[in-house]
């Protein structure tokens, strides 16, 4: 006797595991989701950013990756101050200069929920910036770039409001911190650690910096649209 209700509690035992194990066990594969962004706004300057990202990817953490690329309009500094620390002690022409940024972001983001909005992500991640500060001294016969390239860390949140299945307007808003690094053009250059190649007398890597406006954080503010393929 009891050798039959033990039978009859591992086959009651197998039916079940039969029923559940279907709906337990996770697919043998995720479903990656790709989309494709562009946004524009307020990054020091005027900005805009395409980025493409997937997600769903894995079952096991709801993560998305993100890759970004952007380019920022820059108040180019000081055309005076960068003549006199990169160039010479002329006092000659007329002053005209512009200044730009590229930058390129990988980002790791997690939905949170926020309000009722239906979709939120919080994001982190590297950056690298590429600065060009360009100059010109119109009748002095001087024209001459300062560049810098700086590493960085940034964070933010993205709202999406969606306005079809695969259509969706995103607000963003973030910070990012760069890391100081060296900053040169023409045959002059300077370093964070006061260290400098062929630099003028009487100047420092902070008066280099100052000069192009070289930035130590910077707080976006963008929106525009992403689209699912």
């Amino acid at each position: 006797m009891p050798r039959k209700i033990y039978l009859l509690v591992n086959v009651m035992l197998f039916i079940i595991v039969c029923e559940i194990y279907p709906q337990t066990v996770p697919p043998l594969a995720a479903n990656p989701k790709y989309s494709f962004g562009v946004l524009v706004g307020y990054t020091r300057n005027f900005g805009v950013n395409v980025s493409g990202t997937i997600s769903e990817f894995t079952y096991d953490i709801p993560l998305s990756i993100r890759l970004s690329a952007g380019y920022n309009v820059r108040n180019a500094g000081n055309p005076w101050d960068a003549r006199k620390i990169f160039i010479n002690d002329n006092t000659n022409g007329d002053p005209d200069k512009s200044g730009h940024t590229i930058d390129f972001r990988l980002d790791f983001a997690v939905p949170v929920n926020l309000f009722s909005i239906r979709k939120s992500l919080l994001y982190i991640g590297p950056r690298y910036s590429m600065l060009t500060s360009t100059f010109e001294f119109i009748g002095g016969n001087e024209f001459f770039d300062i560049t810098a390239s700086q590493f960085g860390l940034g964070t933010g949140l993205d709202l999406y409001f969606g306005i079809n299945p695969t259509l969706s307007f995103v607000v963003s808003g973030g910070f990012d911190y760069y890391f100081s690094n060296k900053v040169g053009g023409h045959d002059s250059f300077y370093m964070p650690d006061g260290t400098d190649i062929n630099g003028r007398q009487g100047y420092t890597y902070d008066d280099a910096a100052k000069s192009v406006n070289l930035p130590k954080y910077e707080v976006r503010f963008m929106a525009g649209l992403s689209f699912g393929l």
